[in-house]
């Protein structure tokens, strides 16, 4: 009788864990999407401050790239430490915004302010649809992360080959790889976030933010390439 207790009791207490370790998962995933909506919103504040001094930002658009890739590493070197990575992920998505701008200026002027919410409605639904597809599928998206390093060193090389080439064309091609790339990403990042792969909700929402803002970038430059207004 006592043995047939004790197991019932480490049952209990296992099952008590288990709810706990369920709960805990869910205020993570809670905080993550919190940092998220917060880092979009540091970059719509970043974008908008970016066209209020549009003549600015351009002139000094490779210093604040510069800037923004700072706050970047200094979010990477600053993660285990509270309070300062929150800091410096609003930072750098701040800055990312301001970055933005030459970009969603060159846009606008090619196919007009609507082609911005189009971008962002695209970038939304792709972003939804494969949240929803990490959270439904069975299998573990951790094995496409050497795969998906992979293609992203290859768009990255390619995109600097591109600097010098200037091909519209070549610049089309990477950009809806880049497209396809971190729709992939936002799955596996996903799925990372929910079976609690992540450190910290910080790091888990910088990866959803790259995600989104890189799906953003790649239908923009796509829109700009394509969707010129003829005047």
């Amino acid at each position: 009788m006592g043995l047939y207790d004790r197991n019932y009791m480490n049952s209990r207490t296992q099952e008590y864990a288990n709810v706990m370790s369920d709960t805990a998962l869910v205020g993570f995933v809670k905080t993550t999407y919190k940092f998220f909506a917060a880092s979009l919103l540091f970059a719509t504040i970043g974008a908008l401050v970016g066209f209020s001094y549009f003549e600015a930002v351009i002139a000094y658009k490779w210093a604040i790239f510069i800037a923004e890739f700072a706050a970047l590493f200094g979010l990477m070197f600053s993660k285990s430490k509270p309070g300062l990575n929150v800091m410096m992920l609003f930072i750098f998505t701040f800055l990312s915004g301001v970055t933005l701008v030459p970009l969603l200026g060159y846009v606008i002027a090619r196919a007009g302010a609507g082609a911005i919410w189009q971008a962002l409605g695209m970038t939304t639904i792709i972003f939804g649809v494969m949240s929803i597809f990490a959270l439904k599928t069975k299998s573990d998206l951790a094995n496409m992360g050497k795969m998906l390093f992979i293609a992203l060193i290859v768009v990255v090389v390619c995109s600097l080959v591109n600097i010098f080439l200037g091909s519209p064309i070549f610049q089309a091609v990477i950009a809806g790889a880049c497209a396809v790339l971190f729709s992939v990403y936002v799955a596996y990042d996903t799925q990372n976030m929910v079976r609690g792969r992540y450190d910290s909700p910080v790091d888990a929402a910088v990866s959803l933010y790259l995600d989104f803002l890189n799906i953003f970038i790649s239908i923009l430059q796509l829109i700009g390439l394509f969707g010129g207004r003829d005047d």
